[in-house]
């Protein structure tokens, strides 16, 4: 599947491109023209391209760095329906278990501040391995704002319980 393969370029070039940063610089990042804002512990690189996606084709931005030996990351498109936003926000969970090679686990709802009631959040994490075959895991949150749809992801290091609270909990929704 075309998406499952951006969002693992994404991941990639994430990787590459952020270098390794020893430490943790946290910065406000703002989605321009997004009421989303989040945190995120070293400058993002950024990335778009059209790809299919919930029964139709949606322009899919990446945004990722690397820091501490985790790649943080953000996958967003806007679907432009409603009725497709369960569709592209299960593609997105099914993308990261499958270029893991791996197994989803621990899936639980989630509230993001400004999320409204009628809003999708979920948190999961998965553990797979990479193409090298060495084991991975992955923190991943997905989430829907109108027909926009995210997941944000900590992947690989051993990031520390604080970072994986401050970057999944600076997620947030602007009115």
């Amino acid at each position: 599947m075309l998406i499952a393969r951006f969002v693992c370029f994404g991941v990639v070039t994430a990787t590459v491109l952020g270098g390794c940063a020893p430490t943790l610089d946290w910065r406000e990042v703002r989605l321009d023209g997004e009421r989303l804002v989040m945190l995120f512990p070293c400058k993002p690189e950024r990335h778009s391209r059209r790809v299919p996606m919930a029964s139709g084709e949606a322009t899919v931005d990446v945004l990722g760095c690397s820091a501490d030996g985790t790649t943080w990351g953000l996958t967003t498109a806007d679907v432009g329906d409603l009725s497709r936003v369960a569709l592209a926000l299960e593609e997105l969970r099914t993308a990261r278990s499958r270029n893991l090679d791996g197994r989803e686990r621990q899936l639980r709802p989630v509230k993001l501040q400004g999320m409204k009631p009628a809003g999708i959040a979920l948190r999961f994490e998965v553990s797979g391995q990479r193409p090298d075959g060495k084991a991975v895991a992955e923190q991943s949150v997905v989430f829907s704002s109108a027909t926009r749809v995210f997941h944000a992801a900590a992947l690989g290091g051993t990031p520390s319980q604080d970072a994986l609270e401050t970057f999944f909990g600076g997620l947030r929704l602007r009115p």
